[in-house]
């Protein structure tokens, strides 16, 4: 079996392969089979392709909303108080099986993933551009989101990190295989392919939930990419040089019995975080201290690139 198949039956057990959706014959979902053979299309991505076909930002009204996609990012400012409510930071150790953890992730809102040439055309890095274009009143929560995405994804990468922002899935996957070192093509000495938690956009109930089994994701290099808060998808790539692990995890819900396979990443060097990173408080620790371990939340990707002696 191809590993890609193979992890993405045990981390996103559920992620429909692009064929019988409404996007399968856009030509962002051609890009993905092309790009990621053998890789399945999350949910997420495909309902996202689709709905930025069929409901254009331009003419429907933005509406913020929250999201604790940005939080699990090296330079996250989100409110500690607001970020141990969800449990999505965790210990490394927390990972044993017959272990539990609670959880309650908030509903997120599908972005729209704008074809490739109308990405290109719409507004991006200029805040002034961006309220014009989708009608957004400055001064509002909807434009110091807007405003707070384009500080972040203009800001330098902390040290040891290569970052950048995206607003189409063909350039997403790209500038992830770019940080991964392969190709467009997917040929380059390796083998990429693509994961996600599986997640309803409606969330998690808050109740506790028991690990089942946390199986290491083997891979060379890691990718990954979060949404950001706009009136169309951006994602934030990035990657670090050193120090992390990615596992799959089952969960199960001790109270409805809901089944949730999840991905999770766990930094092992945290010396160059914002000293006001969430994590550190939620976690009581500090940066370069001990490992900081995340969830992936409803519609991030991870790239995995395997090295082709790890597949023999």
């Amino acid at each position: 079996m191809h590993p890609s198949t193979f992890l993405l039956i045990v981390v996103a057990a559920g992620a429909a392969v692009v064929h019988g959706h409404p996007a399968a014959n856009t030509p962002a979902a051609q890009f993905w089979e092309q790009a990621l053979p053998g890789s399945p299309m999350p949910d997420a991505i495909a309902d996202g392709v689709q709905r930025g076909i069929d409901h254009s930002p331009l003419v429907e009204h933005y509406t913020a909303s929250p999201s604790i996609s940005p939080c699990t990012l090296f330079d996250s400012t989100c409110s500690p108080q607001a970020v141990a409510e969800t449990g999505i930071f965790f210990h490394e150790t927390q990972l044993r099986p017959g272990s539990t953890m609670t959880l309650s992730f908030p509903a997120e809102a599908t972005p729209a993933i704008l074809p490739r040439d109308v990405s290109e055309e719409v507004p991006f890095t200029n805040v002034d551009d961006v309220l014009d274009a989708f009608n957004i009143v400055p001064g509002s929560a909807e434009a110091e989101q807007v405003r707070n995405t384009l500080s972040r994804c203009q800001a330098p990468p902390i040290a040891g990190e290569v970052k950048s922002c995206t607003t189409s899935l063909e350039a997403t996957v790209q500038s992830a295989m770019r940080m991964l070192g392969v190709g467009a093509d997917n040929h380059a000495g390796g083998d990429v392919w693509a994961a996600a938690s599986e997640l309803p956009g409606a969330g998690l109930p808050r109740q506790p939930y028991a690990v089942v089994a946390a199986a290491p994701v083997v891979g060379g290099r890691y990718a990954s990419c979060h949404t950001l808060p706009f009136p169309y998808a951006v994602y934030q790539c990035h990657i670090a040089r050193r120090g992390y692990r990615a596992y799959k995890v089952s969960l199960t819900g001790l109270r409805d019995g809901a089944a949730v396979a999840m991905l999770a990443f766990c930094h092992l060097d945290t010396a160059s975080w914002n000293t006001a990173h969430p994590a550190f408080e939620v976690l009581h620790t500090k940066p370069g201290c001990a490992p900081v371990c995340h969830f992936m939340s409803y519609g991030n990707l991870a790239f995995v690139r395997t090295a082709t002696t790890d597949l023999l």
